[in-house]
């Protein structure tokens, strides 16, 4: 008999059990294709026929978004190639719960259409008390965008020269400020500017000044700026971006600006970011005085800014739940980094892989911080392995270092270490490390 014709009708391969996964994650058209693809590949004889199913398995990918969980062991607590900050367990239940229909517009007391994201609104309002009313948009950039819109177009925005900072993938504030239809009116130079450079620049025209936290470089030596207090005792409002969504004070990044200081010292409006120290969604924070946020929010921009209820929802969690990882891993206890490492590094030498434990120098990252230095830990492994790491399944990433992969333990969770051990096992037994 052809060996052909045992080939699986369409019908009954996509009926196989071993498929019903894959239908339910991907979608039967999916699986479908790659079931056709398997009977063409058994119909030219490099198949068997019994192997259609399970060939249509295999190439079927296992999960239904081509994004891959990393392991981030770069030490990079923000890294923005790996998608910043890492939600919450508490973050992740709230996306399952907001997934389906929720009542993100709607009051089920009464009814009614009620204000969206209310619940996330308060919780933001309750975390930053010195603001007289919040609102949130989806991302950093966007809040100064609305802020610069609502109280600049057409107008000046007065600005340090030595803040005019240029964020990743090349863009640059001055051009983002402009493409609101403000005008720049920079004052000062590059490493000094006073506060009478700002009194002398106001007019008639001012829509606000602008404060901005040069957030991912340092300017040292002969070097002024002026406080946001002093900024406050001009007759205009005062916008401040703080760029990387720090709520309070934190101890141990003492030079980072937070919004509820910023606010204290009389700022009329603060931006943030939430994906960053606030370690949420991405999101844009927006938080002042009431008439000045009503405003904004009530501005036609708003609308095309507004983030969807999933963001709302991690938010909220992110806000109102345990600590995050990005605290975590920001308040890391540098002794149980180096005791972890040297456990495994101990359990990689017993099956004969070359691995090191040593020290390691972490960073905040995601344009926070610069200059701050997290003392870490880490296992180093020959340079050589850094691709293969990359392309296991989870992906490894660590950094190359002084002729070696350092695997920097600061951003991997204890409950990981177990899942980093077999990922460097699997290389080293496949041989891939060239």
């Amino acid at each position: 008999m052809d060996p052909r014709r045992l080939i699986p009708r369409t019908d009954a391969a996509l009926a196989d059990p071993r498929l019903a996964p894959a239908v339910t994650r991907l979608g039967r058209d999916r699986v479908k294709a790659a079931v056709v693809d398997a009977q063409s590949r058994a119909r030219a004889g490099d198949l068997s026929p019994e192997d259609v199913v399970p060939a249509a398995a295999a190439s079927l990918p296992h999960r239904a978004t081509s994004l891959r969980p990393v392991l981030n062991a770069t030490g990079v607590v923000l890294h923005t190639n790996l998608g910043r900050a890492v939600l919450s367990e508490a973050a992740v239940e709230a996306l399952r719960a907001a997934a389906g229909a929720t009542d993100v517009e709607l009051d089920l007391e009464t009814g009614r259409r009620a204000r969206r994201g209310r619940a996330t609104l308060a919780a933001l309002a309750a975390a930053v008390p010195d603001a007289g009313a919040v609102h949130v948009v989806n991302n950093g950039a966007a809040a100064l965008v609305l802020a610069a819109t609502a109280l600049a177009a057409g107008r000046e925005i007065i600005v340090s020269r030595g803040e005019l900072v240029e964020i990743g993938d090349g863009f640059r504030l001055p051009d983002l400020l402009e493409s609101t239809g403000a005008r720049l009116r920079e004052v000062g130079t590059t490493n000094r500017t006073t506060l009478a450079d700002y009194r002398a620049a106001i007019g008639p025209d001012t829509g606000f000044v602008l404060k901005v936290h040069p957030s991912n470089f340092v300017v040292t030596g002969f070097t002024a700026d002026v406080d946001v207090e002093a900024l406050a005792s001009l007759d205009v409002p005062v916008v401040v971006d703080i760029g990387s969504g720090l709520l309070a004070p934190d101890a141990l990044l003492p030079a980072e600006p937070d919004a509820t200081t910023a606010l204290r010292k009389g700022a009329a409006l603060v931006t943030a970011s939430g994906d960053k120290l606030l370690g949420g969604p991405q999101a844009g924070l927006l938080l002042g005085t009431e008439p000045i946020v009503e405003r904004l929010r009530r501005h036609p921009l708003a609308r095309a800014l507004r983030v969807d209820k999933l963001t709302l929802a991690a938010l909220e969690a992110t806000l109102t739940g345990p600590s995050t990882p990005t605290h975590l891993a920001l308040h890391a206890d540098p002794a149980e980094l180096r005791s972890r490492s040297e456990a495994l590094a101990a359990a990689l030498r017993a099956d004969g892989i070359p691995a090191e434990a040593g020290p390691s120098d972490g960073v905040v990252g995601g344009g926070g911080a610069p200059g701050v230095v997290l003392p870490s830990a880490a296992v180093a492994l020959p340079a050589a392995w850094a691709g293969a790491l990359r392309a296991g399944d989870p992906p490894v990433v660590g950094r190359v270092e002084r002729g070696a992969l350092l695997l920097d333990l600061r951003c991997i969770p204890p409950s990981s270490d177990d899942a980093l051990l077999a990922a460097v096992r699997a290389v080293a037994e496949d041989g891939c490390t060239s």
